[in-house]
Parts: C-alpha cells; sequence; structure tokens
C-alpha cells in the first residue's frame, strides 16, 4: 500500500489543523494505521493509532484530549485532528500502516518498526 500525507502548515499556538493520509494500491481497510512525528534532532515518536476497521483507538499522553485520529475506509483516508496545538507539537507527521495486531500493548503499536509502510512526512510548524 503506497500512503500520501498532506496538510501541514505554519500555525500558531492554539489552533487547530488536519492532517490527512491517502492510501492506494492495497486494501485499506485490511491495515491498521498510525500518525507517528519526528521534531529536529529526535527519534521518530509515536502519536495515535486506530485499528483497521476504526473500533479502537490509542494516543499518546502528549496529546491526549487534543488530537483525535479517524478513518474512512470507504474513502481510503486516514486523518489526524489536532486541536490546541503547542509549540512542541512542531514536527514532521508521517501516516504509517501495518497488518500486525496493534492492540495488545504500546510496546507494539508505538513502535515505529511495527508498520511496514510510510507516507512522506508533512510538517506541521507551531510558532507565534
Amino acid at each position: 500500500v503506497q500512503l500520501q500525507a498532506s496538510g501541514g502548515g505554519l500555525v500558531q499556538p492554539g489552533d487547530s489543523l488536519r492532517l490527512s493520509c491517502v492510501a492506494s494500491g492495497g486494501t485499506f481497510s485490511r491495515y491498521n494505521m498510525a500518525w507517528f512525528r519526528q521534531a529536529p534532532g529526535k527519534e521518530r515518536e509515536f502519536v495515535e493509532a486506530i485499528t483497521a476497521s476504526g473500533a479502537n483507538w490509542y494516543y499518546a499522553d502528549s496529546v491526549k484530549g487534543r488530537f483525535t485520529i479517524s478513518r474512512d475506509n470507504a474513502k481510503n483516508m486516514l486523518y489526524l485532528q489536532m486541536n490546541t496545538l503547542k509549540p512542541e507539537d512542531t514536527a514532521v507527521y508521517y501516516c504509517a500502516a501495518t497488518e500486525r495486531a496493534i492492540g495488545l500493548s504500546m510496546r507494539i503499536r508505538g513502535s515505529p518498526n511495527t508498520y511496514n509502510y510510510w507516507g512522506q512526512g508533512t510538517l506541521v510548524t507551531v510558532s507565534s
């Protein structure tokens, strides 16, 4: 499956932004999906994940209550709604896909190594 993320940009603290990720070349509804981010000089960090059916989702403590992951399997789309953005949210955001089960532990779903397919990333800059 090929993934392409979009929707990044420059916003001010407290603003909202929605990222999108379109999937092609595979059966999107088979894949568990996730968003990761990577700030300059830092390792890639888990943000949120959602199961193939959309029935379950998981998030990092750093985005709890502010970010929401969702998907539309009919449109082959993954989304990340980001509210109340902070300067520390500045990063390149990546969508990722895996056929591995992600519900068992954070160690599995939070590891970039769990995901086989990656989008190219979209830059989010939060600055006043």
